[in-house]
């Protein structure tokens, strides 16, 4: 047996699967970074733009939403809710249900962040035509389709 050739070093496919994490955690650590200033992380901007999109939604369709537990949910929201960027609010019809809201502040937060973000989007994305990105995110579809489906 030829120990070399079951190393996955020359398999095109592992070694572009580990450009593409390396891509990914470059990417993270840059919008990190750019938004320190702001005071916010990922998972409070991924938080931001779902409630921004979804205003009213409860935190157990937000925990759902952001592939978290409901456990780092209901730690962030006082958190963010003491920095005055959303209030929760019992429902209605059902007082166990509490529904999210931004703010105004929220929303003003997230308008920065977004612009942060896009520009970093812009930036990245800039190293590929139209056509690959779209050739890229269709195939990270379809890799994200094929592990929901196990």
């Amino acid at each position: 047996m030829n120990k070399k050739q079951d190393l996955p070093w020359d398999n095109p496919r592992f070694r572009n699967w580990i450009a593409l994490v390396r891509a990914e955690k470059a990417v993270v650590g840059a919008l990190t970074k750019a938004l320190a200033p702001l005071d916010l992380k990922l998972a409070q901007l991924d938080m931001l733009m779902n409630l921004y999109r979804h205003p009213g939604m409860s935190q157990h369709d937000l925990a759902r939403k952001l592939l978290v537990g409901r456990s780092n949910i209901t730690m962030l929201l006082p958190q963010m809710e003491a920095r005055g960027l959303l209030s929760r609010e019992n429902d209605a019809k059902d007082k166990r249900i509490m529904r999210l809201t931004l703010t105004e502040d929220g929303e003003k937060l997230l308008m920065e962040a977004l612009h942060i973000y896009t520009g970093l989007i812009e930036r990245v994305m800039e190293q590929s035509t139209p056509a690959e990105c779209d050739k890229m995110g269709s195939m990270m579809q379809r890799i994200s389709d094929m592990l929901k489906a196990e």
